[in-house]
């Protein structure tokens, strides 16, 4: 029985430190994936814009194909289908400013920028209402569906924590096809200097080769404090 138990240690440990070793070079390959996808995301947005995809592609639309592509699309405003979405930037708090964009055969939303609590009303920055055709050039963005982190977006009240598309065009009663993706402006000045554009962040983590080596360190040490007590044993008994 004592022998049973003991191989029945000694599988663990074998297990354990396995299992420890794996997840070790589990967190080695997200890492080189981490990397190529930040690669790719650099190389969109350092590339020439390009038109976004039509109706005919969004079957395809996805955040590792085409998330941060360059993109430039003309088109008129819908201000009067404006809905502010609450925002932390550089810049403070307040709200990025989302407004359909008639393309003619469909309709995406423009996030045009970033406003401070203050000129949330689009009365207050009517100069920033342009009318007329215009020609937008940003970062393609993945619809946020849901709202926060513990903030679920209440479209009835207005309240929008995050760039939910499908709610959005719900809401304001959107027609014809529109874009299952939004576009975040660029930097290029608006009138009267709202919105402000071209605050996108991109952040990717990357703790990988920390947690790779935290799961190496474990199995190294699981290993080596099982030898050290393995090898004490007859010591302890001499």
């Amino acid at each position: 029985m004592k022998r049973v138990r003991s191989i029945l240690a000694w599988l663990a440990v074998a297990l354990a430190v396995t299992g420890f070793v794996a997840l070790g070079v589990w967190q080695l390959e997200r890492r080189a994936w981490k990397h190529a996808l930040i690669a790719r995301v650099d190389a969109r947005v350092a590339a020439a814009p390009a038109a976004p995809p039509g109706p005919g592609d969004w079957a395809g639309v996805s955040a590792g194909r085409d998330g941060y592509a360059h993109v430039r699309l003309t088109g008129h405003f819908l201000h009067d289908r404006e809905v502010t979405v609450q925002a932390v930037t550089e810049l403070g708090a307040g709200y990025w400013v989302l407004t359909p964009l008639d393309a003619g055969d469909f309709t995406v939303l423009v996030n045009r920028g970033f406003v401070p609590m203050d000129r949330r009303d689009p009365a207050r920055r009517a100069a920033g209402q342009v009318a007329g055709e215009v020609t937008v050039t940003g970062l393609l963005r993945i619809t946020e569906p849901g709202g926060a982190f513990l903030r679920a977006n209440n479209p009835a009240a207005g309240r929008w924590y995050s760039r939910d598309v499908a709610a959005i065009a719900a809401t304001e009663g959107l027609e014809g096809p529109v874009a299952p993706y939004f576009i975040d402006a660029d930097a290029a000045p608006n009138p009267g200097g709202l919105p402000v554009g071209g605050l996108t962040v991109i952040r990717f983590r990357d703790s990988h080769l920390s947690y790779a080596l935290t799961w190496f360190a474990l199995a190294g040490g699981l290993a080596g404090a099982v030898i050290w007590l393995r090898l004490r044993g007859p010591r302890d008994r001499a």
